[in-house]
């Protein structure tokens, strides 16, 4: 055509072009630019996202909700006692230990309020938070709950510690539980004076029953109370919450 130019790598200069030629251009450099544009924002997203982990440091929130769990909990411990004097004494007369079964009403503190609000620290601050309350209540232990509810609380914490607080499953809260059971029995078994006597009260079949009890109670059971909690919208500033929405 007349009164066009080609540059040297063969495409027409753009002070040569007509006027749907340089209409055509501009739309043209307008879809390179916003691709271009979209492909960098997407890039940067995903630099951000990749950079910036799931922070383990308390909020507010955090704080709030797992001393509603203890508070919550110091009156189920309390209210336990009756239970426990009600059918601990047919289960140790059937076999010795066997009222273990009984042990994880007191567990389930530590691993739901892990459970909920994920951050490091949490089943020992919802377990010394229900033990202290318990104990101002008045139980026959004293001073003595508040020991057990810290190493409750801390055994509870090693099986999200081992995973470095990043699987959160009903695994992992199994374990959560069973470990407490562990520590609630290993207090009572090397602070009561029996020795070492694997058949006495606080022996193996007392070892078994409250690693059962922990598992099913403080476990199991916890993972899904919090997950029932998180369908209700209750737990939406959690990410414990955010995940049930998106299964």
């Amino acid at each position: 055509m007349p009164g066009l130019t080609t540059g040297l790598n063969g495409h027409k200069s753009a002070e040569a072009l007509s006027p749907f030629d340089s209409m055509d251009f501009i739309e043209r450099h307008k879809v390179s630019t916003t691709q271009e544009s979209a492909t960098s924002a997407s890039a940067s997203s995903a630099a951000t996202a990749v950079s910036t982990p799931r922070s383990l440091r308390w909020r507010v929130v955090d704080i709030a909700v797992a001393s509603v769990v203890g508070v919550v909990s110091a009156f189920i411990f309390w209210a336990a006692v009756f239970v426990y004097d009600f059918l601990g004494g047919p289960l140790e007369g059937a076999l010795p230990g066997l009222s273990g079964l009984l042990n994880g009403l007191w567990l389930f503190a530590g691993p739901l309020a892990l459970i909920i609000v994920r951050k490091p620290g949490a089943a020992i601050y919802a377990e010394i938070v229900a033990s202290v309350l318990e104990a101002l209540m008045g139980n026959q232990w004293g001073i003595e709950t508040l020991y057990i509810g810290f190493i409750q609380g801390l055994f509870a914490e090693l099986a999200f510690l081992f995973f470095a607080y990043k699987v959160w499953n009903v695994a992992v809260a199994t374990l959560s539980g069973t470990l407490a059971g562990l520590g609630c029995w290993g207090y009572s078994f090397f602070t009561h004076l029996q020795a070492i006597n694997w058949n006495g009260s606080y022996g193996l079949a007392n070892l078994v029953t409250t690693l059962i009890s922990g598992a099913l109670l403080s476990g199991i059971a916890m993972w899904y109370l919090a997950r029932g909690l998180g369908r209700t919208g209750a737990l939406d500033q959690f990410a414990s919450g955010r995940e049930v929405h998106k299964a």
